[in-house]
């Protein structure tokens, strides 16, 4: 790679990085302008050009990011759960690790999920039913579940763990954990509710 070319990458990654920065300070991203986002990269408005075509395409290459972000960590908890055998308390601590680990990323997920871009909520929706659709496999794999039966029980699954995220944001270490207990016990509720809705004993 040329020097050149890493200097290209290394600005691009300023940019992204800058509006997370921004996005931490409890702003949407509607609401952010070219102009702050390439001051607090440290560039001229000019060069963001050179990078994306406007604020949506670096909005959508966020979002993108988050998604395959979140869906590498949940590899790695089934990594993890290989190791501990305890598939739904893994998951959900790894998934409130991410969370507090990288709430921006999350917040941006959430907020524009229900945001003013449409490109932007097809986006959100993709990323999510991308980390559905994984789920659903797992599921199909290890409890021999059929497939529209096991797409609905990760369809549950998702959106419990995402409403869990969404208040462990602002949440204490110690509400974070009473969370987390709250989310297991919910997430085994169903997965108990789906066995006996199959007639599958355990």
């Amino acid at each position: 790679m040329s020097s050149r070319h890493k200097q290209k990458e290394k600005t691009r990654r300023a940019i992204i990085e800058a509006a997370l920065y921004l996005l931490s300070q409890e702003r949407s991203y509607s609401s952010l302008s070219l102009r702050e986002v390439t001051r607090a990269a440290g560039i001229a408005p000019m060069s963001f050009y050179r990078h994306f075509e406007d604020m949506e395409e670096l909005g959508l290459v966020l979002v993108d990011e988050a998604g395959v972000t979140l869906r590498q960590l949940m590899r790695k908890a089934r990594q993890r759960i290989q190791k501990t055998g305890s598939v739904i308390s893994t998951s959900v601590q790894t998934f409130m690790e991410f969370i507090s680990d990288n709430p921006d990323v999350f917040r941006l997920l959430l907020r524009e999920r229900t945001g003013t871009s449409a490109a932007f909520r097809k986006a959100v929706s993709r990323e999510i039913q991308f980390f559905v659709v994984e789920l659903a496999d797992y599921i199909q794999q290890q409890q021999g579940y059929p497939e529209q039966a096991a797409r609905i029980q990760a369809e549950a699954m998702v959106l419990l763990v995402f409403h869990a995220g969404a208040e462990a944001l602002d949440c204490s270490r110690s509400e974070r954990e009473a969370l987390t207990e709250k989310a297991i016990m919910q997430l085994r509720f169903v997965a108990r509710g789906a066995d006996a809705f199959l007639g599958v004993s355990r």
